[in-house]
């Protein structure tokens, strides 16, 4: 038993509740319905935030931009500082009460949103909303809690194919309700939300012993707390500093993508939806079925430093791309890139004891919050400069060279983090 954590006598509660078969597969389809919430409301609100953010505002749509970066931000910071405090709540009291507390208040923060009436409402509620949107953490302890190393790639897949789902139907979902209002996604996001959680009221069982649980400490459940206390653990600051580097690089694309693709090959706003839909599509291939059957065949190991060469390939091609075309031919590598997330994943959460699960999925959370917010901020900028007039020269691409960079740069940090602990005895590196 972990230092500190509480004791109780009986057997029976020291046994995590997620045992028959059919039991997980309810639990596993609650929380991949959970991530999907979470992410359609990131999306709900994208095509609807022009409309909404210039009623409240009062203002015309350049001024809405600003705001709405600023609400983007917001979301993302929340999240960086809210991923940390649920993962390590639920090291203490388990995965089950914060899931469900959680998506019950997503949900009521919903509901909050379609009533605001003034534009500081609106910035509250999505600082909630990144708050308690923030369970993909304590999801991921779960799912490590209920796995075990030879399916634990497979299961983050599937968290990442959900979070894909949510990417595709989130905008397009708050397109067609957004002809009928602005305000109506969000109550259908809730009504979405407040369901899902009476769903997991009766499906999802607790998957933390009461022994494996520890007492909960501010200190650590906040992000620089949660990476301080990885530094315990063989060459997970490493990983995690490498997957960081990942991170900006895929949050590259949705910064940039839409001004890039307009500029260079005059799309229009439909073209670039269903640009963004086949990521989406192509990620749930990627992570809900290619990278099972790739972390079989060749392991973790390979399977992330494959991922991670495929999205230096995407990225290059997408910098230099000059025909429409090609430019989508370059998705495919790009999105199979997204084989390297869950990999990294699962090599980290088999070297964590059970009681330190919510804090390690808290802290990779976090760095993808923090991505979140320095991504659009560099790109976006970067974009601006090369396509400018006072640019050296004409480079629309730019912000994807950089990202290809970012991944050799996470790709280089992999291998030599992973290779360095094979030669190790008794160390451990993902799959040999």
């Amino acid at each position: 038993m972990q230092p500190g954590a509480p004791h109780f006598a009986s057997d029976t509660r020291d046994k995590p509740e997620v045992e028959a078969g059919h039991t997980r597969r309810s639990a596993l389809i609650f929380l991949l319905i959970t991530v999907m919430i979470d992410s359609i409301g990131i999306g709900v609100i994208v095509p609807v935030l022009p409309t909404l953010v210039s009623e409240l505002g009062h203002t015309n749509l350049a001024g809405a931009a600003v705001y709405g970066g600023w609400l983007t931000a917001v979301f993302a910071v929340a999240q960086f500082f809210a991923m940390p405090l649920l993962g390590n709540l639920s090291d203490r009291f388990g995965r089950r009460p914060v899931l469900l507390v959680s998506l019950l208040s997503f949900g009521i923060d919903y509901l909050v949103t379609g009533l605001a009436p003034t534009i500081g409402w609106l910035f509250a509620t999505r600082v909630l909303a990144g708050v308690f949107g923030a369970t993909q953490s304590t999801a991921s302890a779960y799912i490590a809690d209920v796995s075990d190393a030879k399916n634990r790639a497979r299961y983050f897949g599937y968290v990442g194919a959900a979070f894909g789902v949510g990417f595709i139907f989130g905008p397009m979902l708050g397109g067609i309700l957004g002809a009928y209002g602005a305000r109506v996604p969000f109550f259908v996001a809730a009504a979405l939300a407040l369901g899902n959680v009476v769903y997991g009221y009766f499906v999802l069982p607790e998957s933390l012993k009461f022994t494996s649980r520890r007492r909960f400490s501010l200190k650590r459940a906040n992000p620089f707390g949660a990476f301080i206390q990885m530094r315990r653990y063989t060459f997970l600051l490493g990983l995690l500093a490498a997957l960081l580097f990942v991170n900006l690089a895929i949050m590259t694309l949705p910064a940039t993508w839409p001004f890039f693709t307009m500029l260079r090959f005059k799309w229009s706003e439909t073209q670039v939806g269903y640009s963004l839909a086949a990521f989406g599509f192509l990620s749930i291939v990627v992570q809900g079925g290619l990278l099972s059957l790739f972390s079989r065949r060749i392991g973790d190991k390979w399977t992330a430093y494959i991922g991670l060469a495929f999205g230096v390939v995407g990225f290059v091609g997408f910098a230099f791309a000059d025909q429409a075309w090609l430019l989508l031919a370059f998705i495919i590598p790009t999105s199979l890139g997204f084989l390297a997330g869950p990999s990294l994943v699962s090599i980290m959460s088999n070297e964590v004891p059970a009681d330190s699960q919510g804090e390690l999925q808290g802290a990779i959370a976090s760095l993808f919050s923090l991505a979140s917010v320095l991504a659009p901020i560099v790109m976006t900028q970067l974009f601006s400069y090369f396509s400018g007039p006072s640019a050296p020269f004409h480079f629309p691409g730019a912000p994807y060279l950089a990202a290809a960079v970012l991944s050799v740069l996470g790709l280089v940090g992999v291998v030599r983090v992973l290779e360095t602990a094979a030669r190790k005895p008794n160390a451990a590196a993902g799959d040999a």
